[in-house]
């Protein structure tokens, strides 16, 4: 089988490798695709904190596939799975079935990159979000646009906050009531104080990982709200407005899950969302790769064209 290998930084080759002997409580599984997350881009782009070539496979997190060796757990051959995996760029990987997440029928034939789609049902549950209350959501990019939704769905009155006039289309189709560009400090946290009468929101969600979106998201958030960092912050130290925070008594949550059982909890609700209908990722997933252009994936996820939303590597 055939894994990615990010071997220096925008550069990356296929190796030929044997796969790992499916052990007790563990699958074989077929990778049918995994998607590019933002968090790959520092990898991909060369920090100094990462040394190279990574591991066979990483950092691909965001994976799905069949089920080719079920050894002794109660999964069945053919079985579709959505999986917790860190090494997920290769055609093959033996995974612990207690990080595999079944796939009903209604998915069959869809990509699912369940890892992510349950990012978002773990920042919504985070973010505690009741019919009623005003929501921004900063940054729609995959993440964001699916919290947009999932906020709406939920009752909320949602202002969505981008840089590009397709984001906040997009924000728009998905249940935004009002959008705001993103392209200057005052501009939009004015636009914000306009829209809501100078109360600002109840809860923000900023969806970046950005220093300066972090910043206007704390601006957004009126007394007694609720900020909720969901963007993967890991390029630094902040600096952020305390003061702010402390006047106002806003509470300040990190929606960044490490625990695998949250994880998997949230995968496992983006799976009923998704097969009963409510939830449709399916037009997010605008850029489709084979595993030997990981390359292009990463460098589309990295300058983001107009119109995209979400790279997929798959076969």
């Amino acid at each position: 089988m055939r894994s990615a290998v990010i071997s220096a930084p925008g550069r990356v080759e296929l190796v030929e490798g044997r796969v790992d002997r499916v052990g007790s409580g563990s699958v074989l599984v077929d990778v049918e695709g995994c998607g590019v997350c933002g968090s790959n881009l520092p990898v991909w782009e060369g920090r100094e904190w990462f040394d190279y070539p990574l591991p066979a496979g990483n950092p691909g997190h965001e994976a799905w596939g069949r089920v080719a060796d079920a050894g002794d757990t109660e999964l069945q051959v053919g079985q579709r799975v959505a999986l917790l995996a860190e090494n997920a760029f290769t055609e093959q990987l033996v995974v612990p079935v207690e990080r595999c997440v079944a796939l009903p029928p209604e998915l069959d034939g869809q990509p699912f990159p369940g890892e992510a789609i349950g990012c978002a049902f773990n920042a919504v549950r985070r973010s505690g979000i009741e019919p009623g209350q005003t929501v921004a959501v900063v940054g729609v990019g995959f993440l964001g646009a699916l919290i947009v939704a999932l906020a709406a769905e939920a009752g909320a009155r949602v202002i969505a906050l981008a840089r590009k006039e397709s984001a906040l289309d997009l924000a728009r189709q998905l249940g935004a009531k009002e959008t705001v560009v993103l392209d200057d400090h005052q501009r939009a946290i004015g636009a914000v104080s306009d829209l809501t009468g100078g109360d600002f929101c109840e809860r923000v969600v900023e969806v970046t990982g950005a220093p300066w979106p972090l910043d206007v998201a704390g601006e957004l958030t009126g007394f007694g709200g609720r900020l909720v960092i969901a963007g993967f912050h890991q390029d630094g130290l902040r600096p952020v407005n305390v003061q702010l925070w402390n006047w106002r008594g806003i509470d300040v949550v990190n929606a960044h899950e490490r625990d695998p059982a949250v994880q998997l909890r949230g995968i496992r609700e983006a799976v009923d969302a998704v097969a009963s209908g409510r939830l449709d990722p399916r037009p997010l997933y605008t850029h489709l790769y084979p595993l030997d252009r990981l390359g292009d994936a990463m460098d589309a996820a990295a300058q983001r064209p107009d119109g995209f939303v979400k790279a997929l590597v798959a076969r």
